[in-house]
């Protein structure tokens, strides 16, 4: 039996920690034990709790990343899980103080949940090769390969671009769509019958919620970047992948 990586989330955004308990509870070797939505919440959570790791946002209310870090790491009492910091900044003197505080990973928002999943068992020194499911009759298991270090840098500035807001749960599926399409563009043409329910398994949900999830995402765009931008909007029964494609 996998010995399963123990993990605590601490975000004030409870949409973000829904997505990430569904996604991190999907992995076979991870379970998360425990949730906060507060600085406070987070140290009653460890008095009760044992992580190997927790993932602890910096901004947050009552107490902050920063605040519960040092309580961490000046008590005598609490766990001393290995710490990764989740960040939509990236001031060098908070992630200097971070780190000095015994942080072992910055990760800055928005980010790809299988980077996290990845530096989880890194830091745990579990680290194991990624192998994606595919589906269809056609289509064979593979390893995947690394992506470039700024994949996910170039997703983010599209997704930013295209006026997506990140708090929304069709936002994750959308960045976890782009990539596989980005390593298998065959995929664009075979969007309902095999992209959208492979990230569907990746999530734990249906293939419909990610079609729905995407649409909206799209539909509460800001603004469509060039050429889409002197198009009409689409209507709620249109493809958003016209958008992009």
């Amino acid at each position: 039996m996998v010995q399963k990586v123990k993990v605590c989330l601490a975000d004030d955004n409870r949409e973000l920690i829904s997505l990430l308990r569904e996604y991190l509870s999907s992995q076979d070797d991870m379970e998360v034990i425990g949730v906060a939505y507060n600085g406070q919440e987070c140290l009653s959570v460890l008095e009760n709790k044992n992580p190997d790791v927790l993932v602890l946002d910096i901004i947050m209310p009552h107490l902050d990343g920063l605040a519960v870090l040092e309580k961490i790491r000046s008590s005598d009492v609490l766990p001393q899980p290995n710490v990764i910091m989740l960040t939509a900044f990236g001031q060098e003197d908070v992630t200097k103080k971070a780190v000095d505080l015994g942080a072992s990973y910055f990760i800055l928002k928005p980010f790809d949940m299988e980077n996290l999943a990845n530096q989880i068992r890194q830091i745990c020194g579990s680290e194991k090769s990624t192998v994606q499911r595919a589906s269809g009759n056609n289509r064979s298991n593979f390893q995947s390969v690394s992506k470039p270090r700024n994949l996910d840098a170039s997703i983010t500035s599209i997704i930013h671009e295209i006026g997506v807001p990140a708090h929304i749960k069709g936002y994750m599926y959308l960045r976890e769509a782009i990539s596989m399409v980005y390593n298998d563009i065959e995929l664009l043409g075979s969007i309902t019958k095999v992209l959208y329910p492979d990230i569907a398994k990746k999530f734990n949900t249906t293939s419909s919620r990610v079609a729905e999830g995407t649409s909206i995402a799209f539909h509460l765009s800001s603004d469509i970047p060039c050429p889409c931008r002197k198009r009409n909007r689409p209507t709620q029964s249109s493809s958003p992948w016209s958008l992009i494609s």
